[in-house]
């Protein structure tokens, strides 16, 4: 062994060195997480602000009435209601109670389910009836110019917008299918199915409110 390498050996082995370094090290991960606190609390009343707006937008986009339509915070989800959504193939994230003029109306729901592409976030509204009212897309993945095409709200072949299709859909039409009471898009029948899914899950939901 070098004489060089022996020296590299006992410096490396040298409790003040060690210290030393242990130390440095202590330091710069206080440092970084620092600020990485610092960033967090800048971004994130901007983050927590814009998701609560495109939030008030969805809910507003299933509603009936949306001028006169007001909505409480996310209630608390039950395991009979996220059972029951998972169960229709989709995953409840947050309920909304809707009121008309200070009179129940129904409520809001946030599914999530699988589309082509990654998960499709949804708003679906569904009013006292049980009957749906609307549904708004909240967030996507699906691919542009197909999958988008549904998330666009753009017409199907009957010539009615995709998502308005859903609108008075309950429970008396049974589970809602693409090629069966419900019509896709061509091209992108798993992004309408994906919708579908949340809708059915909403609607199961929804049958637990009564």
């Amino acid at each position: 062994m070098s004489a060089e390498v022996k020296e590299n050996a006992k410096v490396s082995m040298d409790p003040k060195y060690i210290a030393t370094l242990t130390v440095r090290l202590f330091g710069t991960c206080l440092v970084v997480a620092f600020l990485l606190g610092l960033v967090n609390m800048v971004t994130l009343p901007n983050i927590t602000a814009r998701k609560k707006a495109a939030t008030d937008a969805a809910l507003k986009q299933v509603v009936e009435n949306p001028d006169a339509s007001e909505f409480s915070d996310a209630l608390e989800l039950s395991d009979d209601m996220t059972a029951a959504a998972s169960g229709a193939g989709a995953t409840l994230s947050a309920l909304y109670a809707v009121t008309e003029d200070a009179a129940p109306a129904g409520y809001a729901f946030t599914v999530v389910s699988s589309g082509s592409q990654g998960n499709i976030e949804m708003m679906v509204g569904v009013d006292e009836a049980d009957v749906v009212t609307g549904v708004s897309i909240v967030s996507n993945s699906e691919t542009p110019g197909i999958g988008s095409k549904v998330m666009g709200n753009e017409p199907t072949a009957s010539g009615t917008p995709v998502l308005d299709q859903f609108i008075g859909k309950s429970p008396e039409d049974g589970a809602l299918t693409v090629g069966g009471n419900i019509d896709g898009i061509s091209g992108a029948t798993v992004s309408s199915r994906g919708v579908t899914t949340g809708v059915n899950a909403a609607l199961a939901v929804a049958a637990l409110m009564d």
